[in-house]
C-alpha cells in the first residue's frame, strides 16, 4: 500500500503532534508515524508524569507541616500506590485529548516504526517512509513532499552503569517505582536530577546528589545555583559537587548499591538502595533511515539550519533530536516554524534567548535570557537588581519566603538581558519576563507595570526597580 502526503512526521511527541496540527490548519494532508504513544516523552515519560509526582510530594510536605498554618491533622501517611494512580489518570486524560486533536485535524496516525528510504521507485529523492506496523499488518509506504524528523531522545546512560530498571535507574524507570526507596544516589545535578532529588526528599527518601561540575544546575545563574543548593541541603539532601563517579567501582549488595567517586582529590564511597543516573539525554537517530539520506549528524544530533531544514532541504528535524534546548515548548515552536517554512508561510527563526526555562523542584527556579556571567563574557557592561521573597506579603502568606528574583540589564541601553528566579511558583511567573525579552523591554518598563498586591509577582516589579536602585521595599 502506498499513500501520498504533503507531510509525514516521524514521531508523535509534543513537537511532532503540534507540527501536525499547524500543518492541518494550513490545509495540508498529514501523517504521523509513532512507534509508541502519541504525546511522546513529555506526556508519558517526562513533563507530565514527573510534575504529577512532584505535586503529590508537595502536598505530602504541606500536610506534614500543616500545624504551621494552624491546621491540626491526624497522622499523615503516604499511599504511593494512589500517587502513581493519580499520575497515570492525568496522563491518560491528556493522551485521550491528543488523540482527539488528531481526529479533529484529520491527521492520519500510523502506529509503528517509520524508516526513511533512499531514492526508489516511489520517489527519485530520499524521503519515502516505510512503516513497520506494530500490529504486524503489511508495511505501508508513505510518499511525502516533506518530512519532519521528530523522534525525540532517551535518557543517556554512563558506561559501566547501564540501566537495569531495578537498582540502576533512568528517569523513565524511576517514574514506575512501586515504593519510595529509603535512600537514593542521583548521579547528575542538572534539571532532571534536581527535580528528582527534591521530589524523593519530600517523599521521605535519603537523597545524595553527585554532580561532576563545581555546582548544581550549572547552566543557571550562579546565584540561583547557590540558593538551590542551600535550600536543598536545608531539607536534608546531600549534595556533592566536583564528583567524578568511578563506574567500575559499582557493587550491588542484597538490594542495595555502592559506588565510589573522586571528589576533588579524595576517593569516597556512597551507598543507597537505588542509583538514579541523570546525565542528560541522547537523540533517537538510530533505525530511522538517516543513512539513506545526506542528512548530517553532528555530536549525536541532526544538523539543521535556522528553519530546521537538514542537508536534504525537504526533510526537516525538530525537538530533542537536534539538541539545543531539549524542552517540550521549544520543540512545539520549532515544529510550527518548520511547518510554516515548508508551506511557504512567514517563518521567523527562534531567538532562543527569549525561551523560558523552568525547574519544578521545591523551590522552583525559572529563567530567561543571559546569566550574569554570560552577559559579561559577551561584553556587556551590566547592572543587576535582586529582590527577596522575604519582603513579599503573599510569599509569607504561602509560607514560602525563600528565594528571590534577579534581573540583569545593559547599562548603556537599559535593555533587559536576563531574568532569574528561585522561589514559590516562579515557573508560573517567568512568562512575564519572557514577554519582556520578546518585546526587548527595559527594566524600567517592567517596573512601570503595576503589579497587583498582594501577589508573588510584586517581586518582579521590585527587582526591576532595584536594577536602578529604586526598590521600594528593600
Amino acid at each position: 500500500m502506498a499513500e501520498e502526503y504533503d507531510l509525514v512526521i516521524l514521531g508523535g511527541g509534543t513537537g511532532g503532534y503540534v507540527a501536525a496540527i499547524r500543518a492541518s490548519q494550513l490545509g495540508l494532508k498529514i501523517a504521523i508515524v509513532e512507534k509508541n504513544k502519541l504525546g511522546g516523552t513529555c506526556l508519558h515519560k517526562g513533563c507530565i508524569p514527573s510534575k504529577a509526582l512532584l505535586r503529590s510530594a508537595e502536598v505530602f510536605k504541606i500536610a506534614k507541616n500543616s500545624e504551621e498554618f494552624g491546621v491540626t491533622t491526624g497522622e499523615v501517611a503516604l499511599n504511593f500506590g494512589k500517587v502513581q494512580q493519580r499520575k497515570q489518570t492525568i496522563v491518560d486524560t491528556l493522551y485521550t485529548g491528543v488523540k482527539g486533536l488528531m481526529k479533529k485535524g484529520k491527521i492520519d496516525v500510523y502506529e509503528g516504526l517509520g524508516r526513511i528510504l533512499g531514492p526508489s521507485i516511489f520517489s527519485p529523492m530520499p524521503g519515502t517512509v516505510s512503516v513497520e506496523m506494530n500490529d504486524g499488518t503489511d508495511n505501508p509506504m508513505l510518499i511525502p513532499k516533506n518530512v519532519i524528523v521528530a523522534t525525540g531522545s532517551r535518557p543517556r546512560s554512563l558506561p559501566g552503569l547501564d540501566f537495569d530498571g531495578e537498582v540502576v535507574l533512568s528517569s523513565d524507570d524511576a517514574l514506575e517505582l512501586e515504593n519510595v526507596p529509603e535512600s537514593v544516589i542521583i548521579i547528575g545535578g542538572g534539571v532532571i536530577g534536581i527535580e528528582w532529588a527534591s521530589m524523593l526528599a519530600d517523599f521521605g527518601a535519603k537523597v545524595t546528589v553527585l554532580e561532576y561540575a563545581g555546582r548544581i544546575v550549572p547552566t543557571e545563574d550562579e546565584e540561583i545555583s547557590k540558593e538551590m543548593e542551600r535550600l536543598l541541603k536545608k531539607r536534608g539532601v546531600d549534595i556533592v559537587t566536583n564528583a567524578k563517579v568511578l563506574a567500575e567501582t559499582m557493587e550491588r549488595n542484597n538490594g542495595s548499591v555502592a559506588v565510589q567517586a573522586k571528589v576533588n582529590e579524595d576517593q569516597k564511597t556512597f551507598s543507597a538502595e537505588k542509583l538514579l543516573v541523570s546525565v542528560g539525554r541522547q537523540a533517537n537517530v538510530e533505525g530511522i533511515g538517516i543513512e539513506n539520506t545526506d542528512i548530517e549528524i553532528e555530536e549525536g544530533f541532526v544538523k539543521v539550519n535556522e528553519f530546521y531544514q537538514t542537508k536534504e532541504s525537504h526533510i526537516y528535524a525538530i525537538g530533542d533530536v537536534i539538541g539545543g534546548l531539549q524542552l517540550a515548548h521549544v520543540a512545539s515552536h520549532e515544529g510550527i516554524t518548520a511547518v510554516n517554512h515548508l508551506a511557504g508561510e512567514e517563518a521567523d527563526p527562534i531567538d532562543y534567548t527569549t525561551v523560558s526555562k523552568c525547574i519544578y523542584s521545591s523551590p522552583e527556579a525559572a529563567s530567561v535570557g543571559l546569566t550574569e556571567k554570560e552577559a559579561r563574557e559577551q561584553g556587556y557592561d551590566v547592572k543587576t537588581g535582586k529582590f527577596s521573597f522575604r519582603a513579599i506579603g503573599k510569599a509569607l502568606v504561602y509560607g514560602e519566603s525563600d528565594g528571590f528574583v534577579k534581573m540583569i540589564a545593559d547599562k548603556k541601553t537599559d535593555d533587559l538581558l536576563g531574568v532569574h528566579m528561585i522561589g514559590p511558583h516562579v515557573t508560573d511567573m517567568i512568562s512575564e519576563a519572557g514577554l519582556a525579552r520578546v518585546l526587548d523591554a527595559a527594566a524600567w518598563e517592567v517596573s512601570h507595570t503595576i503589579h497587583p498586591h498582594p501577589t508573588l509577582s510584586e517581586a518582579i516589579g521590585e527587582a526591576a526597580l532595584a536594577v536602578d536602585g529604586k526598590a521600594i521595599h528593600l
